[in-house]
């Protein structure tokens, strides 16, 4: 046993352990972390399981509220790791620990096969608790109270079955980890981490590539304990022959990048596409005239007036004043679309667009007249989201000035933004809780979201919509900013503004044009 530790040491030890420079930066934020339930999905090697040793050992030590810790590796050689790594922050920590204990007993596979598994134990006499190391049979887990660590999760064969049983000891106090390295974008894994950012369950997700840990100084670790020099283009390299080790790239992005494969294909089926698709509601589309920009801001104003006085107003006299309303924003200025779509909010929370706009080749400022002329007519307006990227800028600003960033989003599209919110879209869809307008345009953009590397967005390349133009999926874009709209916890607005001196719907003044910034593009920003 190691020398007994004052109770007022033990209380600070977990100061002491997040203080040590054993640990990185991700290893103490998953310890800091203590939701009742946590995933980590990690790159091999990154020493997630032994930060996570470090807090059972404090969880099992501490003079009150001490639990005990059941651990569920997918083999005998992981059990037996995990074990020596929390004698070593026993010792580490100075607390009283029993040795290793090891013990054989009967357990029994699906088919009803007896088998002798091998397990390991440590105790904690001045808690009364230990830390356990079983098979990942549920069963084992029958019975038990304290916190479970499943690690390597995604590879245990009846993983469905072990987290009904850990679910169970979460009654009365413990807590649930969940570790693992990918196994395909269909598995059980993969789809809690889903889940959870789409927010149906109330788990806390850790995302550990190795990119991340690298940033953290894990190469720079492994040159300190092999004696090299660390130098950034030896990290560089060293990096790059990980990746070659592996047979495909699909291999070395699912086991190094936290990318589960087979995640190939279209992200929303035809068949939960077309179950959107209502003829109540209505695409209305605005082409700008030939020449369009070298028209007088008078006539540029008057015929978008026109426009939307004619195809406008009579769609959005219909909405209800009882519903609250979103606004959802993807933005072109020349090739692509700028679509806007207006989403109704339902008794039933469904979510209904009745009006979906796309502009062609439309100037920014008639945009930004057509934009106001539809947000000042909706009743109870709660968000807008705006895609902010690029040029985008330019639509957002305007309205975050109106509206203030409580009502505003103004979204930059990234890899971060689609993993957060692209998950629920696909809520909406497969949950039939969005109403759309019965378009082949919208269906085919839609059909554009794709599974890249794991994480959904909208393909790169351009299709050709039904009037022979290209399109780049702008209206998946709009229907995405709109369910961020529609999440949104802004006041709703209950009146209906009306124009500003510097024009109708909003169209600047030429004080409000003096202050656009000189870019050098022909005031295209």
């Amino acid at each position: 046993m190691t020398e007994q530790a004052p109770l007022s040491k033990i209380a600070g030890s977990l100061a002491i352990a997040l203080q040590s420079d054993i640990l990185f930066g991700y290893q103490k934020e998953w310890m800091q972390d203590q939701s009742v339930i946590k995933i980590a999905d990690k790159s091999r090697r990154t020493g997630l399981t032994f930060a996570e040793a470090c807090d059972d050992v404090m969880c099992a030590s501490q003079p009150v509220n001490a639990q005990n810790t059941y651990y569920l590796g997918s083999d005998k050689e992981m059990a037996k790791e995990f074990i020596d790594a929390c004698a070593f922050w026993a010792r580490k920590l100075n607390m009283v620990m029993t040795e290793i204990e090891e013990s054989i007993f009967e357990d029994e596979d699906e088919d009803g096969n007896k088998k002798s598994i091998k397990s390991f134990e440590i105790k904690f006499p001045h808690s009364g608790k230990k830390i356990l190391a079983l098979s990942s049979n549920p069963r084992n887990l029958r019975g038990r109270q304290g916190n479970v660590v499943i690690d390597e999760a995604a590879f245990h064969d009846r993983l469905d079955e072990v987290l009904k049983a850990a679910m169970a000891l979460t009654m009365w106090g413990g807590k649930l980890r969940i570790i693992s390295t990918h196994n395909g974008v269909d598995n059980l894994f993969n789809t809690l981490i889903t889940q959870a950012r789409r927010g149906e369950k109330n788990y806390s997700v850790h995302h550990i590539p190795i990119d991340k840990a690298l940033k953290h100084g894990l190469y720079k670790r492994i040159c300190l304990i092999s004696g090299q020099e660390w130098s950034q283009q030896k990290e560089d390299n060293w990096l790059k022959e990980q990746v070659n080790f592996y047979p495909t790239e699909e291999a070395a992005n699912e086991e190094l990048f936290c990318v589960p494969s087979q995640g190939a294909g279209q992200y929303l089926s035809r068949r939960v596409r077309e179950r959107a698709l209502s003829e109540h509601c209505k695409v209305v589309r605005y082409t700008a005239p030939k020449d369009f920009e070298i028209w007088t801001e008078e006539q540029r104003v008057r015929d978008v007036d026109k426009w939307c006085e004619e195809n406008l107003l009579p769609l959005l006299e219909k909405l209800s004043p009882d519903l609250s309303h979103a606004f959802g924003e993807d933005f072109a200025r020349k090739g692509d679309l700028s679509v806007f779509s207006i989403g109704e909010i339902k008794q039933d929370t469904k979510l209904e667009v009745p009006i979906m706009v796309e502009l062609r080749n439309v100037t920014y400022d008639q945009q930004r007249q057509i934009m106001f002329y539809i947000t000042e007519r909706l009743p109870r307006l709660r968000g807008l989201a705006f895609d902010a990227t690029g040029n985008g800028g330019y639509l957002a600003e305007a309205a975050m000035l109106k509206y203030g960033s409580e009502m505003v989003d103004c979204a930059h599209l990234s890899q971060n933004w689609y993993r957060e919110w692209m998950p629920k879209v696909k809520d909406y869809f497969d949950m039939a809780n969005i109403v759309l307008p019965k378009d082949q345009d919208v269906l085919d953009d839609l059909g554009q979201i794709k599974l890249k590397n794991g994480i959904a967005q909208v393909d790169k390349g351009k299709n050709e919509g039904s009037d022979g133009e290209k399109r780049h999926g702008d209206a998946a874009i709009s229907i995405a900013m709109l369910v961020r709209a529609a999440e949104m916890d802004g006041s709703p607005i209950e009146y209906t503004g009306l124009p500003g001196k510097g024009g109708l719907y909003g169209q600047p003044d030429d004080d409000d044009l003096d202050d656009l910034p000189d870019t050098g593009t022909g005031g295209c920003w």
